[in-house]
């Protein structure tokens, strides 16, 4: 029960900050705003990805014929609506605690999910290429 008050406490504080620009500015000083503004420009590039991996969620699910395994198709489209929603989180807590950081003059936060979405993605094409060569062999 107190670790998950605790689970609750810390992402009640990550949402907090998230949506709370008051909680934002009420930390370290103001900075040079091209900096906020290039922080402000790849969060909404990361949304663009996410909101491209949720487009070709809803494609797949309704235009891809039905593939040789059962249920890849499915399998296909809810990955692609699952990641896409994930980089959208991930996005705005990128935000957050790189406006933070700017804010604080500390060092930006390092993030390995540009690799693991990255790798995800290679993952799922190689995976469609199979399953378009078993298709045009069979």
């Amino acid at each position: 029960m107190r670790h998950t008050k605790r689970i609750i406490g810390i992402v009640w504080q990550a949402i907090r900050r998230w949506f709370d620009p008051r909680e934002l500015r009420s930390v370290g000083s103001t900075p040079d705003y091209r900096f906020s503004l290039a922080n402000e420009r790849t969060f909404l590039a990361w949304l663009r990805t996410g909101l491209a991996l949720v487009a070709g969620g809803l494609a797949a699910a309704q235009f891809l014929p039905p593939l040789p395994l059962t249920h890849l198709r499915e399998a296909i489209a809810i990955a692609l609506l699952v990641l896409g929603a994930t980089v959208a989180i991930r996005a705005v807590d990128h935000w957050a605690r790189t406006e933070r950081a700017i804010r604080l003059g500390e060092e930006l936060p390092a993030s390995r999910f540009p690799a693991i979405l990255a790798l995800a993605v290679a993952a799922g094409a190689l995976l469609l290429v199979i399953a378009v060569l078993v298709r045009g062999v069979g």
